[in-house]
């Protein structure tokens, strides 16, 4: 077998802050795929299938488990999409410099907090 070297892996790469949002944004856009689709097919399901079906999900949805889920959910949309417009800006070409590539790491998945927080205030505070 030849002598040829191996490719660096998660154990010899430094872990950073733009590592670890990058594998967030992969989760939770999984996690949106998965299970909001499952929930918006629910939803509609109960919606076009009448008042009791549609009472279930309300009942479902609003449990303390479903509020778990709900919240989970827009916390998922909120951080992706910070997560994504910060990679837009990589696309483009800004933002590599390592101190910036790093500000930016941190402060995308606290907005993402903290439009989930504002959301659900104006939700529930209306």
């Amino acid at each position: 077998m030849a002598n040829r070297p191996l490719s660096p892996h998660l154990q010899i790469w430094k872990w950073g802050p733009n590592m670890a949002v990058s594998i967030l944004h992969r989760a939770t856009g999984d996690g949106l795929a998965l299970v909001g689709l499952a929930v918006m097919v629910w939803w509609l399901g109960a919606l076009a299938s009448g008042p009791e079906a549609y009472a279930t999900f309300l009942a479902i949805a609003t449990s303390p488990v479903g509020w778990v889920f709900m919240v989970g959910l827009s916390w998922a949309f909120f951080s992706h999409l910070c997560s994504g417009l910060r990679h837009f800006v990589l696309d483009i070409g800004a933002g590599y410099e390592l101190k910036t590539n790093n500000t930016w790491s941190i402060v995308s998945p606290l907005v993402g907090i903290a439009l989930t927080v504002g959301f659900w205030a104006i939700v529930l505070l209306r």
